[in-house]
């Protein structure tokens, strides 16, 4: 899989689609929480495979972290370890903006993913869009 920063609004749609399919479609997120007022500070990311894309996130720097958000794979596509190319992308393009930390919310089903990618959970869990969640941080 290629990652890439979003440069193009062809690049953004195509971010924007997988999103929608993983979240809204496959999740049921409601799609007014999927995409919200945040976009537009955040540094946007797509995966393409063969062309296609099949994984997005984004990423924003929120109170001295590199906050990771919105990581997705099309359900097709995963066990090839695009989540973990991409977020170690996202992390790579963060340390070289010179930030040292990390924090996500990560669905409790993706806990022990995160955590085989050294996230440690600091927070109980909690309830976003209707999915139980938990706080998760790594030293960058």
């Amino acid at each position: 899989m290629e990652v890439k920063v979003v440069k193009s609004e062809e690049e953004l749609q195509d971010a924007y689609k997988v999103r929608s399919v993983v979240f809204v479609e496959e999740q049921g997120v409601p799609e007014e929480l999927e995409i919200d007022e945040l976009e537009k500070e955040a540094i946007h990311f797509i995966g393409y495979d063969n062309g296609d894309s099949v994984a997005a996130s984004r990423m924003r720097f929120v109170g001295g972290y590199a906050k990771m958000e919105r990581i997705c794979v099309l359900k097709s596509q995963r066990g090839k370890s695009f989540g973990k190319d991409i977020l170690l992308f996202m992390e790579d393009k963060a340390k070289e903006k010179g930030i040292k930390k990390s924090k996500l919310n990560a669905q409790t089903q993706a806990e022990k993913f995160y955590q085989s990618l050294g996230y440690e959970t600091i927070s109980g869990e909690f309830m976003d869009a209707g999915i139980p969640h938990v706080t998760m941080t790594k030293s960058l």
